[in-house]
């Protein structure tokens, strides 16, 4: 068993998980795994980052896939003995041809549902001071919630509440998934945008999961999600301004916090490491 310190990024074959990987093999003490579904694809982004003069190891995982997760889970314990750093970047858009009801149920189960479970089978390997960052969206602010005002502010007091559960954050993005299904979920305060639905669910998850971090005898486990900034990559259909590398300088920051460092830890930050608040806001510049 090796006694090095080590790092997993999802879905970081190409886009800002590959800008985070290149960033962790520069800064982070430790081996680093560059992951993806599909393993050509996956070991073509480790060879392009060798002729880059870095060296990122390889691991296939689907996080669509409860088995794919549990085999990482498995080799990252017997080769390390534990997890230092887990950058859940993974995550998709649905595809806009299919009608709305499926657009949630297909973002919802990657980027909510099968994000959870992977946390859930991961997070017993993580070793005290690790780092988990939570990919989320300025579109994961609580202030996109929209459709009927009263309803809206109903919702968001229970995604705010400090007495939130894993159980009842998963009922609530569940029922998001069946209004949108028969098309009334504007009446419960959800926005007809099925990505910032997904992603408002994770800056809630990610307050939940350091509210239990902080109830662990593991020392100094801290979680953040983050808003990478609008980002030159195939999810944006290539409009964003700012280059992959810059929306990796946020959470690769995050990923790399010091031992026992006071903060921020369950917060929702922004692209140039702005704390914001996640409920209130006001948000900082869209980029």
């Amino acid at each position: 068993m090796s006694g090095k310190s080590v790092a997993v990024v999802s879905g970081s074959n190409k886009g800002i998980g590959f800008a985070i990987v290149k960033e962790l093999c520069a800064k982070f003490d430790g081996d680093v795994y560059l992951t993806s579904r599909d393993e050509n694809r996956g070991k073509s982004a480790v060879e392009e980052m060798n002729k880059l003069g870095l060296h990122p190891k390889y691991h296939q995982l689907d996080i669509d896939d409860q088995e794919s997760v549990t085999k990482l889970r498995d080799f990252i314990k017997s080769t390390y003995g534990g997890l230092d750093v887990l950058v859940n970047n993974a995550g998709i858009k649905a595809d806009p041809t299919k009608s709305f009801g499926e657009q949630a149920a297909i973002a919802l189960r990657t980027n909510f549902f099968n994000t959870h479970t992977a946390c859930k089978i991961l997070f017993p390997i993580l070793r005290p001071h690790a780092r988990v960052v939570n990919l989320s969206s300025m579109w994961g602010h609580f202030s996109k919630l929209s459709g009927e005002p009263k309803a809206a502010a109903e919702l968001k007091g229970k995604l705010a509440s400090p007495d939130l559960t894993e159980e009842e954050l998963s009922s609530l993005m569940q029922n998001f998934v069946i209004a949108a299904n028969k098309g009334d979920h504007e009446s419960y305060g959800w926005p007809s945008h099925t990505y910032s639905a997904s992603k408002i669910g994770v800056s809630a998850l990610t307050r939940i999961q350091q509210r239990l971090f902080d109830q662990d005898p593991r020392e100094d486990l801290i979680v953040n999600c983050v808003h990478p900034g609008w980002v030159d990559t195939d999810m944006t259909k290539h409009q964003g301004p700012l280059k992959i590398e810059e929306g990796a300088v946020a959470p690769s920051w995050l990923a790399l916090l010091p031992a026992n460092i006071e903060g921020p830890k369950g917060a929702y930050v922004w692209f140039d490491k702005q704390i914001v608040d996640v409920v209130e806001g006001p948000l900082p510049s869209i980029y």
